[in-house]
């Protein structure tokens, strides 16, 4: 007997409508992420579109960093300065959960569809507003994108080798940070509306702060001993060996020693076990400051080997390692293989195209891509008919170049 099939499998966020005004790419990956987890998200974007369609490649003219982070939206065309766009996403706020925007501070008042305004038709509303800067202080009103965020945080002043400039990163890190963290606050909204029957409220996420957070305990070195962080290149100050590595044939590899075991088993491997019985070696903080001589041991021994030989070694030897990949190696790793992290998406206008899974597996709600970025307001004639505009309302609407 055939055993039936199991029932689907509701996601965790069916049910929550998501309003995604934002442009580029903190805001916007916010409303990803509550997307690829079953939220129904409306993408509202100018209708000569969202600056992020002119980023980064492009194939036959279309964006792909578009058909990432608008994948699972769907897209509603909306002039917000002008009157009846507004009055159209009051509409779809008062039955929405969640309305996402990255606008300087003021801009929505100024256009009367500020969170008092919105929330007076929908008090159970979250409002997430992103911002290099937050929604006060002396640099509230200042243009800030990621990098400003990368710069301001300190994250540049410490990453680089030692002897050379201040190093930003080659893409959104600080936007990515503060995604995720939009995320979490979004989801700490909800819950906190839903499990003890509240209402809506405004989350400020400002996009120094959680890249700022991440950098771990430096704040707190300086104010208790007047240490200041430099600038190490691959190194650390807590731990040694931590570096990058070049084999025989040419290529690259990374290890970590972090704990203590591991470093105990490097260096056995690379044949210098006299060194753990230095009292220095008990701590990562003191191995790190005898890294010259542990990263000549290493990188030595590395150096005479072929890359095979170099990580079946360290496998075997149980230490930490990995070969430096780039998108070409991921998209061929058997471990992301295993995880399904790189999926592939039918998109009507490029056809299949390859582009990373969901952030994490939900072993009861998974999440899924239903379908990635589409064209600039493709949506908008179905979305206005789902609260109640005709035809020609809709046809009068392009007309004033409203929608």
């Amino acid at each position: 007997m055939i055993s039936p099939a199991p029932p689907a499998r509701r996601p965790p966020l069916d049910g929550v409508r998501v309003l995604d005004l934002a442009t580029l790419f903190a805001g916007p990956l916010v409303a990803t992420f509550l997307g690829d987890f079953g939220a129904e998200v409306i993408k509202v974007e100018h209708p000569r579109g969202d600056p992020v369609r002119g980023h980064g490649h492009a194939r036959n003219g279309i964006g792909l960093w578009a058909k990432m982070i608008n994948r699972n939206k769907r897209m509603l065309s909306l002039d917000l300065s002008k009157t009846a766009a507004q009055e159209i996403l009051g509409e779809l706020a008062a039955h929405s959960d969640v309305v996402i925007e990255n606008f300087r501070p003021g801009t929505l008042e100024r256009w009367h569809v500020g969170p008092d305004q919105l929330q007076a038709r929908n008090p159970k509303l979250v409002v997430v507003r992103m911002t290099a800067f937050g929604q006060f202080g002396p640099y509230a009103n200042r243009p800030g994108f990621g990098t400003i965020a990368e710069s301001l945080s300190g994250f540049a002043s410490i990453t680089g080798q030692a002897d050379g400039p201040p190093t930003l990163p080659p893409f959104g890190l600080a936007d990515g940070i503060a995604g995720l963290a939009g995320t979490i606050a979004t989801m700490m909204a909800l819950y906190a509306r839903d499990a003890a029957g509240g209402t809506g409220q405004v989350i400020d996420v400002a996009i120094i702060e959680p890249i700022l957070t991440i950098l771990g305990a430096q704040i707190t070195v300086f104010d208790q001993l007047g240490i200041l962080q430099q600038r190490t290149g691959n190194r650390s100050y807590n731990n040694a060996p931590r570096n990058t590595y070049r084999t025989r044939d040419e290529k690259w590899v990374a290890i970590s020693a972090s704990s203590q075991s591991v470093a105990e088993r490097v260096l056995r491997l690379v044949g210098h076990p006299e060194v753990i019985g230095e009292p220095w070696f008990a701590t990562g903080a003191q191995r790190a400051q005898h890294a010259d001589e542990l990263d000549g041991y290493v990188s030595a021994w590395i150096a005479q080997r072929n890359f095979d030989d170099v990580m079946r070694a360290f496998e075997e030897a149980e230490a930490a390692v990995a070969p430096i990949y780039d998108a070409a190696d991921v998209m061929r790793d058997p471990q992301f293989a295993a995880l399904e992290s790189i999926i592939t998406v039918p998109d009507e206008e490029l056809g299949p195209l390859k582009m990373q899974n969901v952030l994490f597996r939900l072993m009861g709600t998974p999440g899924r891509v239903r379908w990635s970025g589409r064209r600039i307001g493709q949506d908008t004639e179905a979305i206005l008919a789902e609260i109640g505009k005709t035809t020609q309302q809709v046809a009068d609407l392009r007309a004033s170049r409203v929608i």
